[in-house]
């Protein structure tokens, strides 16, 4: 019975010991759970740019049209058929090149006419010359009267202003022989031809349009600026430098000049018309391409903020900068124009000022981050293990 009792009692002592065990696992369990869910949450890594206050160049933004810096009419001058076209429309050609040719030969003919004529009229003249050379002895002699002298003499004269004539219309016969071959007054750009050979040119009619001829070297580009943005740039517009860029604010053209600037302003829409010119040899502006410029004039003393920085809302613009207890203060900003990607700031932020420029998805006012530059990396969480560390360690 003694030994029984003992064995049972030993197992009843294990029973009890290993339930105590378990029971004071789980208080302690509970209590670490308890513990952690009553920690802060790590604070967030963002990248800051400290800013501040520098001069600025005055830059407004606007979407222009490219024109040609000269566009001239092609009209035949004369009249005739039109035989033979001499350039592949659009092609580029130069100054003095053959772009049509209208039938020469009636001009052809009217020329030797007139030299013809012009040549009966020299001959005219020297008859009258030797006449009146012929006369003067006799006329001193009185063997002629002087009345016939006189008439000899103003033939001769007659026969000069007739000569005169004739150079004129043999002239005028060239000039119009001319004028039947078409050519590039300056250079630049063809447009469609409008008349086809076999046709009809009659010359101060709309028939006599040929072509359209464009110099696109340089370029000109037209834009519109509303009254309020004129105002800021105006008094700067000889020093002014005129770009143009793509829709990510990349310069494309850089060192255009304003070579026209309106007097008025539109009724219709509140805007002064402005006309940049930009080298353009290699002829990547065509006319009517719609481009984006800015114009930069003029100095001003503003903050320059990253474009991903900035948050729009309903009440405007605003940035979320770190305090200096490392916790998330919004500023509301006032804002001017763009520089490149970043954004001129004239009030609401002040010399440096750390404004964060990642993780603005994450950010909520007030809550800890863990600033640091945009270039460097965000520092290691307390706890976490180097990955070089956590190398070493698995290989133990």
């Amino acid at each position: 019975m003694t030994c029984t009792f003992s064995a049972r009692c030993r197992a009843a002592f294990v029973v009890a010991l290993a339930s105590l065990l378990v029971a004071s696992c789980g208080k302690k369990e509970g209590a670490a759970g308890k513990e952690g869910a009553g920690a802060a949450p790590p604070a967030l890594p963002v990248a800051v740019v400290h800013v501040t206050k520098r001069k600025v160049p005055v830059s407004i933004e606007a979407v222009g049209q490219a024109a040609g810096s000269r566009e001239i009419e092609i009209r035949g001058r004369v009249n005739g058929i039109l035989e033979k076209r001499n350039y592949d429309e659009g092609a580029a050609v130069k100054q003095g090149d053959l772009l049509f040719l209208i039938d020469p030969a009636p001009y052809q003919l009217a020329v030797e006419d007139a030299r013809a004529a012009l040549q009966q009229e020299r001959v005219k003249k020297q008859l009258a010359d030797v006449d009146a050379k012929r006369l003067e002895p006799l006329a001193r002699e009185k063997a002629i009267s002087v009345r016939e002298l006189d008439q000899a003499l103003a033939t001769s004269k007659t026969a000069e202003a007739s000569i005169a004539s004739a150079e004129a219309k043999l002239k005028e016969a060239e000039l119009n022989l001319s004028y039947t071959r078409v050519t590039a007054p300056i250079s630049g750009i063809t447009g469609r031809a409008l008349r086809s050979e076999g046709s009809l040119v009659t010359a101060n009619t709309d028939s006599s349009l040929l072509t359209t001829l464009t110099q696109v070297n340089p370029i000109w580009v037209l834009f519109p600026l509303a009254e309020g943005d004129y105002k800021e740039v105006r008094g700067a517009e000889r020093s002014a430098r005129v770009q143009i860029v793509d829709e990510n604010g990349k310069i494309l053209a850089d060192h255009g000049k304003l070579n026209f600037t309106s007097t008025t302003v539109d009724t219709k829409t509140g805007a002064i018309q402005l006309r940049a010119e930009f080298p353009n040899p290699s002829a990547r502006w065509l006319p009517g391409q719609f481009v984006k410029v800015r114009l930069l004039a003029g100095e001003q003393t503003a903050i320059l903020v990253p474009q991903a920085a900035v948050i729009q809302t309903e009440d405007g613009r605003m940035v979320m900068t770190v305090g200096a207890d490392n916790k998330v203060v919004p500023k509301p900003i006032q804002t001017a124009n763009w520089i490149g990607s970043d954004i001129v700031v004239t009030d609401g932020l002040a010399d440096g000022d750390a404004v964060i420029v990642d993780n603005l998805v994450k950010v909520r006012p007030g809550a800890a981050v863990a600033p640091h530059a945009v270039a460097e990396a965000p520092a290691p969480k307390p706890g976490a293990q180097a990955p070089a560390a956590a190398g070493k360690a698995a290989k133990y």
